[in-house]
């Protein structure tokens, strides 16, 4: 998939394409469904398909107060696009004088003069520009008078209404990784380095994996059935995972992702990894004695083993 980080400057674009516009933060299974649509109908034109998103998020430049965390880092949502089928995606560098953009120019400027569009597919509620300027009404006017066609599409849902990233965010603060897992349609994934810990886990019988993690949003504090693909291996583990502040062992401490790898001894500090989360197995609790923690972490470890014999790893 070719990726443009900034269309306004000289550079090959993909024109005469279909193409979608919005943050499309997590690629859940709504995306999804509007990126297949427009890999779809672009083979069927024989012409590209293209996302234009933007970075950072708008809310983190115009109201950082209220800026949701991202669902994922850049690079693993370049990853969930091309997955889709899409050709390329097209970064605009979101600023405060970008805000200022009305809907029309916008359209006139990269949809029509930088992309030569020949089709726009986006969500029925989707809106754009400055102070919200435009939605699908006006973008079809717009289309018209410019010689391309606009698609609206409808929401995915479930039973609980739409799919979104709001949605996801509160499963992942509730600790409720299969819900997140449906929405996402797929388990969600922090990617990042492993650090050199304290060494604890080695001293009590079960060394940690630690995550310098690349994504802003964490899962709430517990112990969760997770895997990790470690890149120099070219493989996936099964792994028990605790985000937390181990008040057992210390006070106060800063939050920390540290992952025991199931039949691992290998020494991979400074590896780059992903670890995807699948069920919750319990709250983080701080124990009277290193025994009494000791044990519940063989507890953990044999609930996680039995977990991925009944669900095992692709």
């Amino acid at each position: 998939m070719q990726v443009v980080k900034d269309p306004y400057r000289p550079v090959d674009l993909p024109r005469g394409g279909v193409v979608t516009v919005g943050n499309f933060d997590g690629v859940h299974r709504g995306h999804q469904a509007m990126l297949r649509t427009v890999a779809a109908r672009a083979r069927e034109l024989g012409a590209p398909s293209v996302v234009v998103s933007f970075d950072p998020h708008p809310l983190k430049v115009l109201h950082p107060e209220r800026a949701p965390k991202m669902i994922q880092t850049l690079r693993q949502r370049e990853e969930a696009i091309e997955a889709c089928g899409i050709d390329a995606l097209v970064l605009v560098p979101f600023t405060r004088d970008f805000s200022l953009t009305p809907a029309e120019s916008f359209v006139k400027e990269l949809l029509v003069k930088r992309l030569a569009v020949r089709e726009v597919h986006v969500g029925a509620r989707f809106i754009f520009g400055n102070e919200r300027g435009g939605n699908l009404d006006v973008l079809r006017a717009l289309g018209e008078a410019a010689g391309f066609r606009v698609a609206g599409l409808a929401d995915v849902s479930d039973a609980s209404g739409a799919i979104s990233s709001t949605r996801i965010r509160n499963a992942l603060h509730e600790g409720d990784m299969a819900a997140a897992r449906e929405l996402l349609g797929r388990p969600y994934a922090m990617d990042g380095i492993i650090a050199k810990g304290d060494r604890m886990g080695r001293k009590i019988g079960f060394p940690t994996m630690n995550l310098k993690p690349d994504n802003e949003l964490f899962p709430k504090d517990g112990v969760y059935f997770s895997s990790v693909r470690i890149e120099s291996f070219e493989r996936t583990f099964p792994c028990v995972t605790n985000i937390g502040c181990r008040p057992t062992v210390y006070e106060d401490f800063a939050t920390t992702v540290e992952s025991y790898i199931l039949d691992f001894s290998s020494d991979v500090y400074g590896e780059r990894v992903r670890l995807c989360f699948f069920d919750r197995v319990r709250d983080e609790q701080t124990f009277s004695s290193m025994l009494d923690l000791t044990a519940q972490i063989r507890r953990d470890v044999d609930a996680t083993r039995l977990y991925f014999l009944k669900k095992p790893l692709p």
